[in-house]
């Protein structure tokens, strides 16, 4: 018995962890680690994204509010920076379609740092169906 449940919980913690995202009461949630990821929706679903601002040697990085490129699939009912620099968003699956989710990460350095030229894009693509 103690070995079934065991197994039970080796199976079940592993297809979690292979999920990249988190789905929270029926909402899917995305945060900075599903970059590069594509997701599969229902229309009607929620997405909500979680991004977080770091800060790193003399460098704060900050995020730019996330935005869709199909408002026809994906409509942002809710979305915005914080004062921190970290940004959010929710998106309604709207109609069948595929469409990209985007934001990118910005640098901000203290006196005396300077930033790497390097510009950082966060991009999930959902497809809604």
């Amino acid at each position: 018995m103690t070995l079934g449940l065991a197994l039970t919980a080796t199976v079940i913690t592993t297809a979690a962890s292979a999920a990249p995202h988190s789905a929270l009461a029926g909402r899917l949630v995305l945060t900075n680690s599903d970059n590069g990821h594509s997701v599969a929706r229902s229309v009607g679903d929620d997405t909500e994204i979680r991004l977080k601002a770091s800060r790193e040697r003399g460098l704060t990085y900050t995020w730019t509010m996330p935005s869709t490129r199909d408002a026809h699939v994906l409509t942002r009912t809710v979305g915005g920076t914080t004062p921190a620099g970290d940004a959010y968003a929710i998106l309604h699956a709207e109609s069948p379609g595929t469409s990209t989710i985007s934001a990118v990460r910005q640098c901000h350095p203290d006196p005396g740092h300077k930033c790497p030229r390097a510009i950082a894009p966060w991009k999930v693509t959902i497809k809604v169906s």
